[in-house]
């Protein structure tokens, strides 16, 4: 992937009536990049995607494109195209026709424009489907067909805005592999909006994850999964336990009334940290192995694995194994140094 800035957001804020949306929002997307705004509904990732299109002004910061201050460009303007939600196709135009209509009310010739169609037709697997209606595509291919479309101006940057909510799972599974495999193919920059954790880490390089119109993380899905920033992030990001915990040293951590070697330091002596591990990394091992212990009290399979709930005095660990251990049964549990992250404990409120 390039290295070079496409788009640079500096000290963006919004404002609606008053009420603060985006809150000095600083990041950079780089050229040929998948980067994803992930979050809940309300933490400004739509806005940040339309402050990027063109279409929100914001009420302090700037947009810079390649080097240039774009901040008050109308969207035509921008070498930048927009998919959203709802397709927004023509019906009365057929998928030749909707593809087709940027580029007409730009005249470009007539010959160009069946060459560009046809192409768009072929790398979003629609070739033969020039001539059908709108409504008789599936609600997959009328996504090839808005996703064609926008592509078909040859932008710099295409932003999609939860194109995926409308389809099944199955479809939305099939779609993450085929956006993603279309973006490699286009070799343009796709900057994508979605609350869907899975599709972030499954699709994109970078992931911006907010909250409440402010960066809680960005980096790597990989990042994101496996060090999590704070709380927020590890449990939007995936299942989580996020027990407390006493920082005694650098790399050793106090947690369930025991001791462990961990892989985190530059804390206090004695801070009082929130200790996450993830399900899968809780393993189960014999009684007299375990440095924890506890009591399955709840069983269920999710197809890949089981999901277990085992109490250890008041605490209720989460654990994803493929071995099932039956309500009931007493189990030791293990974890290793570097499946033990800690985190600042942050303030509620």
């Amino acid at each position: 992937m390039d290295k070079t800035h496409i788009i640079d957001l500096k000290n963006i804020s919004m404002e609606y009536d008053g009420t603060k949306v985006l809150d000095n929002i600083n990041f950079y997307i780089r050229k040929n990049e998948f980067l994803t705004l992930l979050g809940p509904s309300g933490c400004g990732k739509t806005t940040t995607l339309r402050i990027i299109g063109g279409f929100e002004q914001p009420t302090e910061g700037k947009v810079i494109f390649e080097g240039r201050d774009i901040t008050t460009l109308p969207p035509y303007e921008r070498q930048i195209n927009t998919v959203f939600q709802k397709y927004a196709l023509f019906p009365h135009m057929n998928v030749f026709e909707n593809i087709a209509f940027g580029l007409k009310i730009k005249k470009i010739p007539v010959d160009e424009i069946k060459k560009r169609v046809k192409e768009m037709l072929r790398l979003v697997n629609l070739s033969g489907y020039e001539n059908r209606s709108i409504d008789s595509l599936s609600g997959g291919q009328q996504q090839r067909v808005a996703i064609a479309r926008a592509l078909v101006n040859e932008p710099k940057v295409l932003l999609l805005d939860e194109p995926l909510g409308a389809l099944d799972l199955k479809l939305r599974k099939d779609m993450q592999v085929e956006l993603k495999n279309m973006q490699k193919r286009v070799g343009i920059t796709f900057v994508y909006v979605t609350h869907d954790q899975e599709e972030a880490l499954t699709m994109s390089d970078t992931i911006v994850v907010m909250d409440k119109g402010v960066i809680q993380q960005i980096g790597t899905p990989v990042d994101i999964y496996n060090e999590p920033k704070n709380v927020f992030v590890a449990k939007f990001i995936g299942e989580s336990n996020i027990v407390d915990g006493i920082m005694h040293d650098d790399f050793v951590v106090e947690f369930a009334n025991q001791v462990f070697k961990c892989v985190d330091k530059g804390f206090e002596k004695k801070e009082k940290v929130d200790v996450v591990i993830r399900p899968e990394d809780l393993e189960i091992v014999p009684l007299e192995e375990g440095q924890l212990r506890g009591v399955v009290t709840s069983v269920t399979f999710k197809g890949v694995h089981y999901e277990m709930i085992v109490k250890d005095g008041n605490i209720d660990w989460m654990i994803h194994s493929t071995i099932m251990k039956p309500a009931g049964t007493e189990i030791g549990m293990r974890v290793l140094p570097e499946n033990i992250h800690i985190m600042k404990k942050v303030m509620e409120g």
